[in-house]
């Protein structure tokens, strides 16, 4: 059993040390794989929280960089708070949002109780190694009736013939790009792989629906690849 813990926590400071890695290139290499899509997918996943809530303080989860805090800003006058267990990400968040409280910390090790009226995680989750407990994590961070944003890459539940062509930019062309910008190929080996482990959007639902979380709308973009679910803590 504890060497089932172990190996649980050397894969996720593997992840973790592969990030730190790829932070410098990080940005410049998002936006050219997604063609700068993914801002648009943060965009609309805080104007769907809008029509639940209108949270005045929220955590970012996986805060990475700093894009969800951008598009926070951009779209509400509201308290932000940064979470992310690599240093090199939050090296370069704190120097975008140097007004911006970040803490280096893991999803699943969150230290505040009752404290957000939201929660965000973009394209982080699926690097979680411990969901489960994250998930528990974030019920607990959040105030009563709080809101709980997830933007993430999630296995689609049918292989139409649009999605196999996205499958297969993803599998095949993505790594090849993402490695020759960012030096590190097998970074860019690991994004398709967790994409095919990884849960379907029901799945993570069901993940939700067991911690306390009322699951209010599950937004399926990018045919299928993508998704953004909106949950409600739970009384």
């Amino acid at each position: 059993m504890l060497k089932f813990f172990k190996n649980r926590r050397v894969m996720q400071e593997k992840i973790v040390k592969m990030f730190d890695e790829i932070a410098p290139t990080y940005d410049l290499v998002n936006r050219i794989l997604t063609f700068g899509i993914d801002k648009n997918w943060r965009k609309k996943a805080i104007r769907e929280v809008l029509k639940y809530s209108t949270p005045k303080k929220v955590l970012d989860v996986a805060c990475g960089t700093g894009d969800m805090i951008e598009e926070w800003r951009k779209n509400i006058d509201c308290e932000v708070i940064g979470l992310d267990p690599s240093n090199g990400m939050l090296d370069i968040a704190k120097k975008r949002f140097p007004d911006v409280n970040f803490i280096n910390s893991y999803a699943n090790d969150i230290p505040f109780e009752s404290e957000f009226d939201a929660i965000s995680i973009s394209f982080g989750i699926r690097n979680v190694v411990e969901i489960k407990k994250a998930i528990k994590e974030f019920n607990k961070a959040l105030k009563k009736n709080g809101v709980l944003v997830i933007l993430e890459f999630t296995k689609p539940k049918k292989n139409s013939s649009l999605t196999k062509c996205v499958n297969f930019y993803t599998n095949k062309f993505l790594p090849k790009i993402g490695g020759l910008l960012s030096k590190n190929k097998e970074a860019y080996e690991y994004l398709p792989n967790s994409i095919e482990k990884f849960y379907t959007a029901d799945e993570l639902k069901e993940l939700l629906e067991k911690e306390n979380f009322k699951v209010l709308k599950i937004i399926s973009l990018n045919f299928g690849q993508v998704s953004i679910i909106i949950a409600k803590k739970g009384e």
